[in-house]
């Protein structure tokens, strides 16, 4: 991103959350129907699937979006190659890119920008932003982050060259880590990345060298953080906290504001639109860019439309998030759509001592890279200060004896790197593991009680 073109382009945009209702409703309006037609005449799948569904040509422009057909993350794994446009895309390069090439912010073949996603089948799967989208992209994520700031205030935060700490997982093509990055060089910021497979020792040291003034990071990661600066362990003058990658709740944002002393800016994102709202408030609930995205709820389902990202459409694509939607009001402060009751993944985290005595800790999301043919899920459950069990479901057709020693040493050089050696850990293999009712997600990291189906064996790791 050029540094002057993107706060000329930052500017557009934020001048985009000054119109009415009425007028965003309809330039919301002007970019779906460019989408739903771009779609007809350029991807193969959406074509076939739009026929078969009755619809015309001449209707694109017409009928609302919900005579339109859906489309989940299994069905978008199973038609990838013939639903993105460009036609030098296909999964299985996309593959052989992710397993041959480090997990860096360098575009595949210079120009696509490829976000890494667990897959139902085993396999990953990918959410491709082309440049113009991922750049466009990078504009709401700027705009959100510096929420409720003018242009003039933006100006002069960036003229001392903020010092921004993202804290998440950073070593995989994680859409938050290359995003955040990207978004960092465009606005001039210094950066550093504070993974959650560090050990806290290294984090105390790092963030004394580096001395952030502005947090970006999962809210569960960042509060642990907080506690370390609670205690004493390390100094944090901080301008402004951009929580992102889990739900936030009201007690930690508040445990947040108060150990910060800062802002706290609520980012809502997911791989197959990295920005879609942000919120301040929590009583008002979470802001949906509708500049950006057509987020429905129907039936208790969400289906999100992506409206920039060309290259690969998302049309009434199925999310597992749960939301409440309210319209715009005329006349109100903000011509978005609002969320109220987001419940979206929140896991907790295992806690142990490290080979020093230490209080170290194992994140969830730092465990999602179990990604291998034939196993379909998996969830963690703490069992005591020095073990936790590893549940596994897979298909029918899976080699148990593989994917145990596969997630037994993948796990081993986790625990290693956390100094971590002693802890000891189990895979049981289960025949279904359950979503939680309360969110409809299926948690990584489980309390007492947690929702497995049929426990078969359990071997000790």
């Amino acid at each position: 991103m050029n540094y002057f073109k993107t706060l000329t382009d930052l500017y557009r945009l934020k001048k985009q959350t000054k119109l009415s209702a009425k007028q965003m409703h309809a330039l919301r309006e002007k970019k779906l129907r460019q989408m739903l037609r771009h779609a007809w005449e350029n991807s193969a799948y959406y074509r076939k699937t739009f026929e078969a569904a009755g619809i015309k040509e001449e209707e694109l422009d017409e009928l609302p979006l919900s005579c339109f057909p859906t489309i989940d993350k299994k069905e978008f794994l199973e038609h990838f190659d013939e639903l993105v446009v460009p036609k030098d895309l296909c999964q299985k390069e996309l593959r052989e890119f992710d397993a041959s090439e480090s997990a860096d912010r360098k575009p595949y073949k210079g120009k696509y920008h490829v976000v890494h996603s667990s897959g139902s089948t085993g396999k990953p799967g990918y959410f491709v932003y082309d440049e113009e989208a991922w750049n466009h992209m990078l504009l709401g994520m700027v705009r959100a982050a510096l929420w409720d700031m003018s242009m003039l205030q933006i100006l002069s935060l960036l003229a001392k060259r903020p010092r921004i700490v993202y804290i998440a997982a950073t070593d995989g093509r994680y859409g938050g880590a290359m995003a955040v990055g990207d978004g960092i060089d465009g606005v001039g910021a210094k950066q550093l990345y504070l993974d959650i497979k560090t050990p806290l020792e290294e984090w105390v040291r790092w963030i004394e060298e580096f001395k952030p003034n502005i947090i970006i990071g999962y809210p569960s990661a960042v509060k642990i953080l907080a506690e370390l600066v609670e205690q004493g362990n390390v100094e944090v003058n901080a301008v402004r906290l951009i929580s992102c990658g889990e739900p936030l709740g009201k007690s930690l944002r508040s445990y947040l504001e108060k150990t910060f002393r800062t802002v706290v800016i609520n980012f809502y994102g997911a791989s197959e639109s990295l920005t879609m709202g942000v919120e301040t408030n929590p009583k008002e609930g979470m802001l949906l860019f509708d500049d950006m995205n057509f987020i429905e709820m129907e039936g208790g389902v969400m289906y999100l439309t992506c409206l920039y990202n060309f290259a690969q459409p998302l049309i009434r694509y199925r999310i597992s998030d749960r939301l409440v939607l309210k319209a715009a009001k005329e006349g109100g402060r903000y011509p978005f759509t609002r969320a109220v009751g987001l419940l979206g993944r929140n896991e907790d985290i295992l806690w142990f001592k490290n080979e020093e005595g230490d209080e170290e800790f194992l994140h969830p999301l730092a465990l999602e890279g179990f990604c291998m043919e034939g196993l379909l899920d998996y969830q963690f459950r703490q069992i005591g200060r020095d073990g936790f069990e590893m549940y596994a479901e897979i298909s029918e057709t899976a080699d148990k004896t593989y994917i145990q020693a596969e997630m037994m040493n993948q796990m081993e050089k986790i625990l290693k790197e956390k100094k971590l050696g002693y802890v000891k850990f189990y895979v049981v293999f289960v025949d279904e593991i359950l979503p939680d009712p309360e969110t409809g997600k299926k948690r990584l990291i489980l309390q007492k009680g947690g929702m497995v189906r049929d426990e078969e064996s359990a071997i000790a790791g």
